[in-house]
This record gives C-alpha cells, sequence and structure tokens, in this order.
C-alpha cells in the first residue's frame, strides 16, 4: 500500500471530550501536487476542507465539513485540460463499536461510520471525498465523439458495416484455398 499523499492525523486521546475541534484543512502546493499525482489529476490549484470534529453519542466522534476544490483533468474525447469545481458535504463518524469487515464475503456497512481508533485522519478523509467528488468522464466544452466511429473506414468496407469484423473472413480463407489448387 502506497503512503498517503496527504495526512493530518489527530490523536483521539488528546481530543477534548466536551468540546468540539475546529479543522481547516488547506494543503499547501507541495501537498496538493502529491494529491494530484496519486488521483490522476493534471492540476490541483485550489482544496480545502473546513468542519468540525465533535464528540457525539456512545463515545463516538462525528467529523463533518465541507469539501471544496479547483480540479484540472484531462478531456476523456481531446485530453484537453478540463477545469471542476467541487462542493461536497463531507460527514463521518468514528465508533468504537465499529469494525473493520472480515471474510471472503462481507456485508458492507453504513458508508459514514469508521471504526475509532487511537488515531482519526481528517486529511485521509480530504482525499478520499475527494477522489469520490471526481467526475468519471470529464469532456472539454464542445467535445463529442464523432456520430460513426468508422465513418472513415466505411469507403474501403464492401457494405460500410463496421458492426460486422468478420464478415470478409469467408472470402479470404475462400481465396486462401483457391490459391493453395484445393
Amino acid at each position: 500500500m502506497s503512503p498517503a499523499p496527504y495526512s493530518h492525523k489527530l490523536r483521539v486521546s488528546q481530543l477534548n471530550a466536551r468540546r468540539p475541534l475546529a479543522l481547516e484543512l488547506a494543503p499547501d502546493a507541495e501537498a496538493r501536487a502529491r494529491i494530484a499525482a496519486h488521483l490522476g489529476l493534471l492540476a490541483l490549484p485550489q482544496l480545502r476542507l473546513t468542519g468540525t470534529l465533535s464528540p457525539a453519542p456512545n463515545d463516538s466522534w462525528l467529523l463533518e465539513g465541507r469539501l471544496t476544490a479547483q480540479v484540472e483533468q484531462g478531456c476523456v474525447v481531446t485530453l484537453a485540460p478540463v477545469a471542476t469545481a467541487i462542493a461536497e458535504d463531507v460527514r463521518r463518524v468514528y465508533s468504537p463499536h465499529a469494525a473493520d469487515p472480515e471474510g471472503d464475503e462481507i456485508e458492507m456497512p453504513d458508508d459514514e461510520i469508521e471504526p475509532l481508533g487511537p488515531i482519526i485522519d481528517p486529511g485521509e478523509v480530504l482525499v478520499e471525498e475527494l477522489a469520490l467528488a471526481l467526475p468519471l468522464y470529464p469532456r472539454a466544452p464542445g467535445a463529442a465523439l464523432p456520430d460513426d466511429p468508422g465513418a472513415d473506414d466505411a469507403a474501403g468496407d464492401e457494405g460500410g458495416d463496421t458492426r460486422r469484423p468478420f464478415a470478409g473472413l469467408a472470402a479470404l480463407l475462400r481465396k486462401d484455398g483457391d490459391d493453395s489448387g484445393n
């Protein structure tokens, strides 16, 4: 497992169980470059997580906040840079009563509940939430796939039908048989 590109670890034993802790994470340019490389981004000019880490019932901790970012990804059609603004709410509950799933077949627990260990890492949450918020298929304005991807090849095909890639195979096999004297 590769090391996390960004981390901001907080020891649970040093947190005040009676008062929320204000969080404001804004990675510097070097950390943003590591995060961008980790996520396959062209650039990550802005990234911020603001929120609170508060004590919750049953010895749990609640992380609530807002993730904001400006990202640049390559267009899936033209590879041109595509800038995207991201603004997502973040909510995680760290519970000592939650356990990591074990076994070959597991039932997935609530995605907001995390097992509480000795450390809570809002920096790791920032990277995870950014990864989940990224557009899967970014497109530059005006970028479109051609209507008929085989249009250039259609002139050379007998019927121009590109949905039948093995249509000419029988003719080629007959032709090879004729050349060998069969």
